[in-house]
């Protein structure tokens, strides 16, 4: 039954359908809430080849396809057609183009900006899939067509910092290795273990001409990372990143704190209970009951007690190390450094002198930061992120999966498809 004309117009318009493309035959199921709109190109009428554009005759149609497009009302909408195939003198037999679908796909353009758009806005994939009346599986797939298409047009064609990290992927100790532009606040690329092959398969993604460009790279003290980094980025400073080493130094706070702590309640002295935040948060940031807690402490167990404590001279020790951040020459930093150094390594506090050494050790790629300015805050922040995708999965099996997770909301990847 050929379909009116006004209706066959409303609906070229709506699926905003380029000529000579025609609806051939409308059906609405009201019991299964579905429209089903057929499209055909007109018999006889020539078709462009899709690689060298010359329009030629038809060869045949394949198979009729089926698309998901957005829906119409309350009612899913599929696109339905068997795709003619020119002949072209050059190419041969080839499958023409279709207007509202890129090649192989089995959803619109239109659905899939949707989709994008959705998730986008809903962490949980099970929640989007939902939301698009699609199954997980398609959610997923969908996602990685997005990615992909993200991927093929993105641009790494200048990137002067880079910032390099792990973060756990599961239980058993499992981790991933997460690379990210600094400069362009963007995921690169994440790569499966921690390993210097890891670091490696992510630097590979940045084009060799452009890593021979990168300044510096953040980092924590990771020989495998540093091994791959100097492999790869050839040019660029290693910059052991001043949060990891300023956990190392409240790590130790923290450890001093538990034995002293432990010593005193066994003298009958319980003045540190409850103060393990107090001494690894900076003192500008206590809260007034923190506050509190410290004049008690200087009270009861005496102020000038506290001081020689060990408990107060690691957290002494633990605080005069920030200052070291603020300078902006390297050579008045290293002073700084060895005159809190010498402090440190005397302090007769075991945990304090293994910082102490460990950061000695390390200095020239600690000295880098001031020359560059550069901190792995941003890598930090998006392992924050990927924390959250990982909640609001229940956590990943597959890593594969995991990773374009990451990509999707944290690469800055133009995702939508184009027409």
């Amino acid at each position: 039954m050929p379909v009116p004309a006004a209706l066959a117009t409303h609906y070229q318009q709506l699926l905003g359908l380029v000529r000579p493309w025609k609806i051939a035959d409308i059906n609405l199921d009201i019991l299964q809430q579905r429209l089903d709109i057929t499209l055909e190109w007109p018999r006889g009428r020539k078709a462009p080849c899709p690689e060298c554009g010359k329009r030629c005759g038809l060869k045949d149609h394949l198979p009729e396809r089926t698309w998901r497009h957005l829906d119409s009302m309350q009612f899913k909408t599929f696109l339905h057609c068997r795709i003619p195939r020119s002949e072209c003198p050059t190419h041969g037999a080839r499958t023409i183009t279709v207007p509202w679908a890129e090649s192989g796909s089995q959803w619109t353009l239109l659905f899939e900006a949707f989709a994008v758009l959705v998730m986008e806005q809903v962490a949980s994939l099970n929640k989007a899939a939902k939301l698009l009346g699609v199954s997980w599986k398609e959610a997923q797939t969908l996602r990685k067509q997005a990615v992909r298409r993200g991927l093929a047009r993105r641009s790494i064609d200048e990137i002067e910092y880079v910032g390099i990290d792990e973060k756990s992927f599961g239980k058993k100790e499992r981790f991933i290795t997460v690379l990210t532009d600094l400069t362009g606040e963007r995921v690169l690329d994440v790569a499966p273990s921690k390993s210097s092959e890891s670091a490696k398969t992510v630097l590979t993604v940045i084009p060799e001409e452009v890593r021979q460009e990168v300044q510096a790279v953040a980092m924590d003290m990771s020989a495998a990372m540093e091994k791959a980094c100097r492999e790869e980025l050839p040019a660029a400073d290693i910059v052991y990143d001043k949060f990891h080493i300023e956990k190392h130094l409240s790590d130790a706070m923290g450890k001093v704190r538990a034995r002293e702590h432990k010593r005193l309640m066994a003298e009958g002295i319980p003045i540190f209970k409850r103060t393990r935040f107090l001494f690894l948060r900076r003192k500008e940031r206590w809260s007034e009951k923190q506050r509190a807690q410290y004049r008690d402490i200087k009270r009861e167990f005496g102020a000038t007690r506290f001081s020689q404590s060990r408990i107060g001279r690691m957290w002494a020790a633990k605080e005069s190390f920030r200052p070291f951040w603020n300078y902006v020459s390297k050579a008045w930093a290293e002073k700084f450094f060895r005159h809190w150094y010498f402090w440190a390594t005397h302090s007769r506090i075991p945990e304090l002198i293994r910082v102490a050494k460990m950061i000695e050790a390390h200095l020239d790629n600690i000295l880098t930061y001031f020359r560059h300015g550069i901190t792995n805050a941003f890598t930090e922040g998006m392992n924050s992120k990927i924390q959250e995708i990982k909640s609001a999965a229940r956590g990943f099996r597959n890593f594969e999966n995991y990773r374009i997770a990451i990509l999707f909301y944290c690469g800055k990847l133009d995702m939508r498809p184009q027409k």
